[in-house]
């Protein structure tokens, strides 16, 4: 997996905006910075050709101004076992450009925090809310953890529920082992 940088990820408005929110929550006075970090999962390694020409299409949006980013990373990526919107397309567009040994591109906000020394350790729990949607997005507290992203797993076998046979009780086995979050208002309905 190959990672290049990108560009600030916030308007100065919305950083603004979300720095607030965020001393709010901790208390505290917080420095926040926010940046695109575009992950490549490749079929083979790419050339020194191929990787700037890989820079150059993840090159998009305002430029940075040499910001080397200091403090607590916070990775927001799409969780694992999906595949954004604009990975598809960033994939897409890779491959019309002859980048060929690109499997998929993906995109995360690399958020970096710095607190206060002797701040409260669970800083991320707190804050997790303020920076990503836990139903569509993860949060890895670094990089590495973005492996996850391109991980391959394989389908689970075809299984049936016996409503007609079981009834009631069958669906909410079910319900309880696949995590469908049926109500009982809809197991009524489907029984």
């Amino acid at each position: 997996m190959l990672r290049f940088r990108g560009a600030p990820a916030l308007s100065d408005f919305r950083l603004n905006k979300l720095q607030l929110r965020l001393e709010a929550e901790l208390a505290t006075a917080v420095g926040l910075y926010a940046e695109f970090v575009h992950f490549a999962d490749l079929d083979e390694p790419l050339t020194a050709r191929e990787q700037e020409i890989l820079r150059r299409v993840l090159s998009y949006g305002p430029k940075l101004a040499g910001h080397e980013p200091t403090g607590h990373l916070l990775l927001v990526v799409p969780r694992p076992g999906t595949i954004s919107p604009w990975s598809t397309k960033a994939t897409d567009i890779a491959h019309h450009c002859g980048l060929q040994k690109i499997r998929r591109l993906e995109r995360g906000i690399a958020y970096y925090l710095e607190l206060p020394s002797g701040s409260d350790e669970r800083v991320e729990q707190r804050v997790a809310p303020l920076l990503h949607d836990r139903m569509t997005e993860a949060l890895f507290s670094d990089m590495e953890s973005a492996e996850a992203l391109f991980a391959q797993a394989q389908p689970k076998p075809f299984a049936r529920v016996d409503i007609l046979g079981g009834g009631r009780a069958a669906l909410e086995q079910a319900n309880g082992a696949l995590g469908l979050a049926l109500s009982d208002d809809e197991i009524d309905y489907l029984v």
